[in-house]
Order: C-alpha cells, then sequence, then structure tokens
C-alpha cells in the first residue's frame, strides 16, 4: 500500500516550496519512495474527518495502512527511520543529525516563521517595526551561531541528512530578506541543498499542484 500525504489544494506558498508539505515530498525523494497526496480545501482542512488526523486542523498528515501521524517533523523523522538516505548509520552520528532536526524545528524555525506571519499579519499594527526588528535581531543571532558550526562544510554533520532537509526548509523562508546574504556559507548551503536531485524533483511536484489550481 502506498503512503498518502496530504497537503493544500491551493497554497498559500504560490508554489514556492515553504509549505511543510515539501518536507515530506523531499524525505520520500531522498530514500527513493513513492507517495500519493491528497488535496485538501482550508474548509476540508478543518472538518471531523482530517481532524481525526491531525487535531489542529493543518497539514501535512501521513497515513500508512492504519498508522496516522501528523506534524512535518515527525514524519520526517519516522521516514528516515523506515528507509536508509536520512540518517547515519553509526549510533553518535545518527543521534547528532537527530539533534539537528529538534534545532531546525525548535531553535531556528519559530522566530523566522513568526517573522512571515508578521509582516502579513501586522504590518498595519503601530508595533510592526519594533516587533519585526526584534524577531530579526534574535534571527541573525542564531543564524550567527549556525554560520560559525556550519563554517567551510557541505553539511551540518558529515554527510547529508534529515537535519539538513529540515534546517534548509526553514532557512529558505529567509530567502530575499538578505539576512542569508549576509552569511555566505549559509547561502551556499541552501543552493546546495536545493541542487539535490530529490530536492528538484519535490519542488517541481508542490509547484506542479499550485500552477494546476492558478489555470483550473
Amino acid at each position: 500500500m502506498t503512503v498518502t500525504i496530504t497537503a493544500f489544494e491551493r497554497s498559500p506558498d504560490r508554489g514556492n516550496g515553504l509549505a511543510r508539505d515539501m518536507r515530506l515530498r523531499w524525505a520520500f525523494e531522498e530514500v527513493g519512495q513513492p507517495y500519493e497526496v491528497r488535496l485538501l480545501s482550508f474548509k476540508t482542512m478543518k472538518e471531523p474527518a482530517h481532524l481525526a488526523l491531525q487535531p489542529f486542523g493543518q497539514i501535512p498528515t501521513y497515513e500508512d495502512g492504519d498508522l496516522a501521524l501528523f506534524e512535518s517533523g515527525a514524519i520526517v523523522f519516522h521516514i528516515a527511520e523506515r528507509h536508509g538516505g536520512l540518517l547515519p548509520d553509526d549510533a553518535h552520528a545518527r543521534a547528532r543529525a537527530i539533534t539537528w532536526m529538534f534545532a531546525a524545528l525548535n531553535t531556528l524555525e519559530p522566530p523566522i516563521f513568526d517573522r512571515s506571519l508578521v509582516r502579513i499579519l501586522e504590518r498595519d499594527e503601530p508595533w510592526y517595526e519594533q516587533r519585526l526588528s526584534a524577531l530579526d535581531d534574535v534571527i541573525r543571532r542564531r543564524l550567527e551561531s549556525l554560520s560559525t558550526h556550519l563554517g567551510d562544510a557541505d553539511w551540518l554533520d558529515g554527510a547529508f541528512s534529515a537535519g539538513d532537509l529540515l534546517m534548509v526548509t526553514v532557512l529558505r523562508r529567509l530567502q530575499g530578506s538578505g539576512m542569508l546574504e549576509e552569511r555566505p556559507n549559509l547561502a551556499a548551503y541552501v543552493a546546495r541543498a536545493e541542487a539535490r536531485p530529490a530536492y528538484k524533483r519535490a519542488f517541481e511536484a508542490q509547484l506542479a499542484v499550485f500552477t494546476a489550481s492558478s489555470t483550473g
């Protein structure tokens, strides 16, 4: 039975590969496993059938027989555990890769995602500039730490792993902000990941959904 994931029928990211189903698509492409996609409208996401899979009414979800999962990081971890290619065999290296998965989602993503929301939802509020500046300061400090760790390496800890996959999907939200360009090794790190054939296949698959919804 082929795994089924859910994704936006009309993604707010306009095909830029920022919606979180991109993480799952990329993971499946990296490990060479097929998957099917069930597209959902915003209305359907709040209906009982989907809430039974994802209590918070979001995407993506993962269904494999009688196993249903939600939260993109947990699903990527499950994919990496089941199939070779995203987690090292060495126990210590594996633990470090998992640590980077958590770092991407717990340390880097919250202020970066908040920044995206503030720029959309709070632009007309009197506190907008102050709020954005505070978030930018936090993000820059964390990027500086990440840049120092990465140095001249290609990936965060040896070979490409699920830690890199999640980290890059988080960092891509900063493209166009100038903050990645301030640290050339991070900009190069993201570009290196985007050049991976598995990433390109996943990106094209997500873009095709947006293109179809725009012309349909």
